[in-house]
């Protein structure tokens, strides 16, 4: 059966081992020769070499020595060194070893004492412990916090393995932790007594409940995860840790806070408890800099909303101060949580901070400002969708986002146009008024076809026609259709004697009809010196309908006839209209 390895060391190396040469070297070698062969033994015997014969060499040649590696090295020997032999009885050499490992455990310098206690704990041989205990007990006592630390976790693993070596352990570690000083050396304390006398760390807890929020975080850790596991065997002990554990939440350390928060509505469902928790969760993830610590407690406060959404709701403004973050996944995530806690008493905060969030995407510093400005756009219009009295505060500042380079922005946009100008026809006006100063700065196809379909669908007074056709006619230019020629002051050819390109000119030929007739065509010819960039650069930016059009854009092009015959046909049928204007628009 394969045993536990509490050691692990790359070796790469395949050669046998030379126990003569080895031996030779522990007997005879410098101290640096006798490091590079215990490095060598301890390789080998991780890699499953049994090397019985190096065992007495050691204890002879190896032990005495004061050469500091050689000790650490010797320690690591006795962790890996098999000490029983084929029938699971303790080696003879191995009382040697206990007589040289005990000598460790009362060495003046603290660290091989420390180190000879962590050995301690990695060892499982009884005959090997026992002649160790006194050792261990009084190393409880030394000057030195970092050997009583390790003398604390000597303990608790022999009590672990071998209770009956040391059966009043939890007696000593009780009275060891009334009087030690140490935070480290009371977690360790308090750790045993956690896992192998509860009652005792219990009772430890009931006599300093008042002092834990003066502990050491690494020992607060403990206490909140004690009265869970207290708490959970015994419901009727909340009450007696619920102040505790409101202490421990404006504790110093984010992981007790956190695991405070947790623990804390684990207890208890009451609205102050829910409250204070979700605040300090609030409170992390506004204050952390770490980004996975942000998206836990976002999932956490995930967990609160879908069980207490009312308690959430007075919290959603300190949950919107996460979008701070420039993380566009935690900007997600917090919009996601704020969107479902939205109500009519917080409507006209929340969209007072979307707003001001939009406008810092204005600025060319502000990083990912397309991607978050579209997340925004959303959440403002879910939050119109499912309040419509805000949907007259926000539409108008929206507007200013039509010509948003981010397409799915635009597109937005204009689909929260559309559904409030159908919902609110007393906001119709101005809609259109300001979708007409607008309509220049539209960059998208399919926002061009959206907004045509709106204009074409509700303007009604002959005033909002006529501005309709002529914004149209601006966008479109002077027909025909046809790409710019290049004009002397906007060629870039040096040799300015040069013909610059022909203008389009039309051109007649005689044609013969199906029916044997003759007729006469008229067709424009462009010229070809100008190339699709050129010829886009020449655009005018109001004339963005006339160069997707020109481009070949036929399915804005069918939107655009059906507007121009929607309007014209509403122009035709008002009997207050000229019947010049009338031709001028059907023509």
């Amino acid at each position: 059966m394969e045993k536990p390895c509490t050691l692990l060391i790359h070796n790469d190396k395949s050669e046998p081992p030379q126990i003569n040469e080895l031996k030779n070297t522990l007997e005879k070698g410098s101290d640096e020769e006798k490091v590079q062969a215990m490095k060598k033994i301890i390789c080998y015997q991780l890699n499953g070499e049994q090397l019985p014969g190096l065992l007495m060499p050691i204890i002879r040649f190896v032990t005495p020595s004061r050469h500091h590696t050689l000790k650490k090295l010797l320690l690591l020997y006795w962790e890996t060194v098999e000490k029983t032999d084929g029938n699971g009885k303790l080696r003879p050499e191995m009382i040697l070893a206990c007589n040289a490992l005990r000598n460790e455990l009362i060495h003046p310098n603290e660290y091989i004492r420390g180190s000879a206690l962590r050995l301690v704990c990695k060892m499982k041989e009884p005959e090997v412990l026992e002649p160790l205990l006194r050792s261990v007990r009084d190393n409880l006592e030394h000057r030195h916090s970092y050997v009583r630390k390790n003398a604390v976790l000597a303990i608790y693993s022999i009590y672990k393995n071998l209770d009956n070596l040391i059966p009043d352990a939890p007696d000593v570690i009780y009275n060891f932790l009334l009087n030690e000083g140490d935070a480290a050396c009371k977690r360790n304390a308090f750790i045993m007594l956690f896992n192998c006398a509860q009652e005792k760390a219990v009772e430890y807890l009931s006599s300093v409940l008042d002092q834990v929020s003066n502990f050491g975080d690494v020992l607060q850790f403990i206490v909140v995860e004690l009265i869970r596991k207290v708490c959970r065997t015994n419901p009727s002990e909340r009450s007696k840790y619920m102040k505790c554990i409101f202490g421990l939440l404006q504790s110093t350390s984010s992981a007790v806070q956190y695991e405070s928060a947790s623990t804390l509505i684990t207890l208890s469902s009451a609205p102050t408890a829910v409250k204070a928790a979700a605040s300090t969760f609030i409170h992390l993830l506004c204050n952390e800099s770490d980004n996975n610590v942000k998206l836990i407690v976002l999932d956490r406060l995930l967990d609160i909303k879908k069980h207490h959404p009312k308690i959430m709701q007075d919290l959603l403004l300190d949950i919107l101060r996460a979008l701070a973050s420039p993380t566009l996944e935690i900007r997600r995530k917090t919009l996601d949580i704020a969107l479902d806690l939205v109500t009519p008493k917080n409507i006209d905060e929340v969209i007072l901070v979307l707003k001001k969030e939009i406008n810092k995407t204005q600025s060319k510093e502000f990083d990912k400002a397309a991607e978050y400005r579209q997340m925004l756009i959303e959440a403002i219009h879910q939050c119109a969708v499912k309040f419509p009295d805000v949907a007259s505060n926000v539409v108008h500042l929206l507007m200013d986002y039509i010509g948003d380079s981010n397409l799915a922005s635009a597109v937005d946009v204009i689909m929260f146009v559309r559904e409030v100008i159908e919902t609110y026809p007393s906001l119709r006006s101005s809609i259109l008024h300001r979708l007409l100063e607008s309509i220049s700065l539209i960059k998208a196809s399919k926002v061009f076809r959206n907004a045509l379909w709106i204009l074409a669908e509700y303007c009604e007074t002959q005033a909002e026609i006529d501005a309709t056709l002529e914004a149209i006619r601006e966008s479109l230019g002077d027909l025909p259709l046809t790409q710019p020629a290049i004009t002397p002051s906007t060629s870039t050819t040096p040799d300015n004697s040069k013909p610059q390109a022909a203008q389009a000119q039309p051109s007649h030929g005689t044609r013969v009809l199906a029916d044997g007739t003759y007729a006469t065509q008229s067709a424009f010819s462009e010229p070809s010196a100008i190339s699709s960039s050129t010829s886009v650069n020449l655009i005018d930016a109001p004339q963005q309908l006339r160069s997707m059009l020109v481009g070949g854009d036929y399915f804005l092009g069918s939107v655009l006839a059906s507007t121009w015959t929607k309007l014209s046909l509403r122009c035709s049928a008002n009997e207050e209209v000229s019947d010049e204007v009338k031709n001028s628009v059907q023509a």
